[in-house]
C-alpha cells in the first residue's frame, strides 16, 4: 500500500482485525498529508529541500509505533495523527543532520539532500523540520514538548557519544549499545508513548508501551546493523556496506575486533581470514573499493554476524515480553508482528 506524496512502504504487520488494520492505514495516510502540509515555506527552496526526503518514501516506522500504540485506548483522539507527524518530522529533520555528517551521498536509494544541494541547505532543512515539529507539539500541551525536549537531547547526546566513541576503558559494545537506546530507540520509544498518552490509556499502560518501544527500537536498530551488511541491494534504505565505508563500528564490527571471548562468549577470533578482517576494520574508512568489497565478503561469512543476529533476537524478545502485559486488545498482536518483522527483515 503506498500514499501520497511519499512512495510509503506500509510495514507488513500480521493485522487480523480489519478495523485496526483500516484505523492504521487512515491513519498513515493523514500523516502523509500532514507531512506535506507541514514541509511549506514561503522560500520555494526551502520547501523543495524539506519534501526531498519526504517523497523518497520509507516506511514510517515510527508514525506506524504511534497510530498502533493509541490502538490501546481511543486511536480516534485528534491529537494521535499530528502526535505521529511530529515524531516523523523528528526523525526526517535527524537523517538531514546525519548525512551531513556522514557526508553520505544516497538516501533511501535517492541522492542526499546535502548531496544535491549543499551541506548548508542540508541543515537549516533539518532545522526548519525540528521546529515545524515543536509547533506541532505546542498544539498538543506542555506535556508533549517536554517530553520532546527530553527525547531532543538524548537524540543529540547520543549522536555526540557516537562521535567521541568509548571512553578510556569503557567497553566498546556497551558504548554502541548505550548510543542505540539514545540515538534511535529514544524516539522510538517517544513514539509509543505519545500513542498511548493522547489515546487517554492508564498511566501504567503508558509506562509499559514506552519500555516495549524502547526495546522494539534497539532491535530495529540492530536489524539496520546486519542488513547494511548482508543485503545484496538498497534494502536497507542506503548502499549496502555503507557504515564499513564510513568506518563506522557497527554491532558486527564491535563483535570482529572484540578481544577472544572466554569459552562460551561471543565476537573474537572467527578462523580462516580473521587477522586479515580485523586488518581491514581497524583503519577509520574503507573508500577503496577493492578493499571495501574484501571485507563486505570476509564480515558476511564471520561468526560475528551469528553474535549480532543473536543480540537482535534478544532484543526483539525483551520486546514481545513487554509488549505480552499490555491489554489483549488486537493491537497486541501487531506489536508482536513488529518484533517478528524486525528480526525477518535481515533475513
Amino acid at each position: 500500500m503506498s500514499v501520497e506524496p511519499g512512495v510509503v512502504t506500509v510495514i507488513p504487520l500480521d493485522l487480523p482485525d480489519a478495523a485496526v488494520a483500516a484505523d492504521v492505514a487512515e491513519g498513515l495516510a493523514a500523516v502523509e498529508r500532514a507531512l506535506g502540509d507541514a514541509a511549506r515555506a514561503e522560500e520555494a527552496l526551502l520547501t523543495q529541500a524539506s519534501r526531498h526526503l519526504i517523497e523518497a518514501g520509507g516506511k514510517r516506522f515510527r508514525a506506524t509505533v504511534v497510530l498502533l500504540a493509541a490502538q490501546f485506548g481511543d486511536p480516534a483522539n485528534e491529537r494521535i495523527v499530528p502526535a505521529a507527524t511530529a515524531i516523523e518530522l523528528t526523525h526526517l529533520a535527524t537523517l538531514y543532520h546525519d548525512d551531513v555528517m556522514d557526508e553520505a551521498d544516497v538516501r533511501r536509494g535517492h541522492e542526499s539532500a546535502n548531496s544535491r544541494w549543499t551541506n548548508t541547505i542540508a541543515i537549516l532543512t533539518g532545522d526548519f523540520l525540528f521546529a515545524r515539529a515543536s509547533q506541532i507539539l505546542a498544539g498538543l500541551g506542555a506535556e508533549a514538548i517536554r517530553i520532546q525536549a527530553e527525547t531532543f537531547a538524548r537524540l543529540v547526546s547520543g549522536q555526540i557519544a557516537e562521535t567521541l566513541g568509548p571512553r578510556p576503558g569503557q567497553d566498546p559494545l556497551a558504548h554502541y549499545l548505550q548510543v542505540v537506546e539514545d540515538k534511535t530507540a529514544s524516539l522510538i520509544a517517544t513514539a509509543g508513548r505519545f500513542g498511548a498518552m493522547f489515546a487517554g490509556t492508564p498511566p501504567d499502560v503508558v509506562a509499559a508501551t514506552t519500555s516495549a518501544c524502547n526495546a522494539l527500537g534497539v532491535a530495529f536498530q540492530l536489524s539496520d546493523d546486519i542488513l547494511d551488511v548482508t543485503s545484496e541491494s538498497a534494502e536497507s534504505g542506503k548502499t549496502p556496506g555503507t557504515d564499513l565505508r564510513e568506518g563506522v563500528r557497527s554491532l558486527p564490527v564491535l563483535y570482529v575486533l572484540r578481544p577472544s571471548p572466554k569459552p562460551g562468549g561471543r565476537g573474537g577470533r572467527g578462523g580462516p581470514g580473521d587477522d586479515r578482517l580485523r586488518e581491514l576494520l581497524s583503519g577509520p574508512e574503507l573508500t577503496d573499493e577493492t578493499l571495501h568489497a574484501e571485507a563486505l565478503a570476509l564480515l558476511r561469512a564471520h561468526p560475528a554476524m551469528d553474535a549480532a543476529r543473536a543480540d537482535l533476537r534478544r532484543w526483539a524478545g525483551v520486546a514481545r515480553d513487554q509488549i505480552a502485559a499490555l491489554p489483549g486488545v488486537p493491537a497486541r498482536a501487531a506489536f508482536e508482528a513488529m518484533c517478528d518483522f524486525v528480526v525477518a527483515r535481515t533475513g
